[in-house]
C-alpha cells in the first residue's frame, strides 16, 4: 500500500512516460492523431492533453483501459484508439464493439476546450506524476483515475494526507444528520479534512459541519466539477469549492449515472486515511466505500444507531466485521491519527459512596432500606466483627449516610444523602 506522504506515485508512470510520444509531440484534439510539436516543446503537455481527452472516453474504474494506459502511455493509447492505423485491435482484451464505442466517444473529445472550461471555474486537471497528485490513489492499480479535474485553490495532495471520509444514507434520519454534522465539525476543528460525496443526507451534513467550523472539506463528484449535482446542493457545492475542493474523474459538463456513483466511492475510499459510515442499509453505496477502504488497508468505522432502524442495519453489520465503533470525532482521530491523538478517557460519574473503603461499603449495604437494626445484625450481614461494624457505622454517621435510632442504626432519610446506586447494580 502506498504510504501517506510519499514523494511520488508507487504505480504506473507520470506524464510523458511509458509508451507516450517522444519530445515535442502533441495531440490533435480534432482527429486524435499525434503530430510533432515545435522543438523543445514539453512532452508532458502531450501526455496531459491525451489524459484529459481519455477522461471523455474511458469510464471511471475501467481496469482494461487502465492497463492499456499503463502499457502504452496516454499518448500511445489515444493514438491507437483514434488512428485507424493505430493497431488498437492488438490491445489485449480489445473487441470490435468496445473499440467502436471508444471511437464514438473520442470523436467529440476536445481536451483543450475542457481544460479551458475547468480553468474558467477556477479549476485545473491533475495527472498521475504531478506534484499535486495524491499517490495513495495509485493503490487502486489499473482502476486508478486517468486524472482528476479539480476545482478550488488548496493543494489536493497535501489536503488528502490528513483526510477522513464521512459517508452515509441519502435519506438519513435526524439522528444521522446530527451525527454527521457533529463529526464533520469535530474533525475540522482537529485539523482533519472531511471528504464526502456532496449527496443529500449524511454527505451534505458532513460538508456543512466542516464548513460551519471554518474547516477543510473535499467533495468528490460523480459528474463534471462544473456540474452542480444534486441541483438542490448547488449552493453547498459552490461553498465547498470556495472554501475547499471539488474533484471528479469526469470531464466538464459530464452528467452522473448510477454506475458512476458507485465507482466514485472507490476514489473516496482510496483518497482518505479512513472511512466513517454514519447510517446505511444493507444495500448501500456507503458500504461499498467501506469495503473498498478495507481492501486497501484503510480504517473503516461505523457510528451505531437504533437496532430497530433499517438505516442502522448496514452499519451494524460493518461493526460485526472489521469496522471499529466510533461515537465522536475524538475517537475517529485517535484511530486514524498520529501518536498522541488520543480520545479523552470516559467513565461514569464518581459518587461519594464510591470513595468508601470496602468494609464501610459492606456495612452500608448491610443496613436494610427502612428498618433500624443493631450493630451485631449489621456485622452479620457485612461479614465482619461487631466492633469493626460499630466503628464503620460511626464513620458513616459522620458522613451523613446513617443515623442512630435508640440502640439501632438505619439509613439516613435526608434526600441529599440517599444514594440509589447500590454496589453491584441498581
Amino acid at each position: 500500500m502506498t504510504e501517506y506522504g510519499g514523494g511520488g506515485p508507487a504505480y504506473g508512470a507520470g506524464p510523458g512516460a511509458g509508451g507516450g510520444a517522444g519530445p515535442g509531440a502533441a495531440t490533435d484534439p480534432a482527429g486524435g492523431a499525434v503530430r510533432p510539436g515545435p522543438a523543445g516543446a514539453d512532452p508532458g503537455a502531450a501526455e496531459r492533453l491525451a489524459r484529459a481527452a481519455l477522461t471523455r472516453v474511458l469510464e471511471p474504474g475501467d481496469e482494461r483501459g487502465g492497463r492499456w494506459l499503463r502499457e502504452c502511455g496516454a499518448v500511445g493509447l489515444w493514438r491507437r484508439i483514434t488512428d485507424p492505423a493505430g493497431e488498437a485491435e492488438r490491445l489485449r482484451g480489445m473487441t470490435v464493439r468496445r473499440l467502436a464505442g471508444y471511437r464514438l466517444r473520442a470523436a467529440r473529445a476536445d481536451p483543450e476546450r475542457d481544460l479551458a472550461a475547468v480553468a474558467a471555474v477556477g479549476g485545473r486537471f491533475v495527472c498521475p506524476g504531478d506534484r499535486e497528485w495524491p499517490s495513495q490513489l495509485d493503490d487502486l492499480g489499473d482502476a486508478r483515475p486517468t486524472g482528476l479535474w479539480v476545482r478550488g485553490g488548496p493543494d489536493l495532495r497535501l489536503w488528502a494526507l490528513r483526510s477522513v471520509a464521512v459517508v452515509g444514507a441519502r435519506a438519513c434520519t435526524p439522528y444521522g444528520a446530527h451525527m454527521a454534522t457533529t463529526l464533520g465539525a469535530g474533525l475540522a476543528e482537529r485539523g482533519w479534512v472531511v471528504v464526502s460525496g456532496a449527496a443529500f443526507g449524511v454527505d451534505g451534513a458532513a460538508h456543512r459541519g466542516a464548513l460551519a467550523a471554518g474547516g477543510a472539506t473535499i467533495a468528490v463528484l460523480a459528474c463534471g466539477v462544473d456540474v452542480a449535482y444534486p441541483p438542490g446542493h448547488a449552493e453547498l457545492i459552490a461553498r465547498v469549492a470556495g472554501q475547499g475542493l471539488v474533484i471528479g474523474e469526469l470531464a466538464p459538463a459530464e452528467r452522473p449515472t448510477r454506475s458512476r456513483f458507485v465507482l466514485r466511492n472507490r476514489v473516496i475510499a482510496a483518497l482518505t486515511r479512513g472511512t466513517v459510515v454514519v447510517e446505511a442499509e444493507y444495500r448501500s453505496g456507503s458500504l461499498v466505500t467501506a469495503r473498498v477502504a478495507q481492501r486497501l488497508g484503510r480504517f473503516t468505522m461505523g457510528v451505531p444507531g437504533p437496532a430497530t432502524s433499517g438505516l442502522s442495519a448496514g452499519v451494524h453489520e460493518l461493526l460485526r466485521g472489521e469496522g471499529v465503533l466510533v461515537t465522536d470525532a475524538a475517537e475517529v482521530a485517535e484511530l486514524v491519527g498520529d501518536i498522541g491523538d488520543l480520545a479523552p478517557s470516559r467513565s461514569g460519574p464518581v459518587l461519594a459512596r464510591d470513595l468508601l473503603d470496602a468494609v464501610a461499603g459492606r456495612v452500608l449495604d448491610a443496613l436494610p432500606a427502612r428498618a433500624a437494626v443493631d450493630a451485631r445484625e449489621v456485622a452479620r450481614g457485612a461479614g465482619t466483627s461487631a466492633d469493626e461494624a460499630l466503628g464503620k457505622l460511626y464513620e458513616l454517621h459522620s458522613l451523613g449516610y446513617v443515623e442512630r435510632v435508640g440502640e439501632g442504626w438505619r439509613l439516613t432519610r435526608r434526600p441529599t444523602c440517599r444514594d440509589d446506586a447500590r454496589r453491584g447494580g441498581s
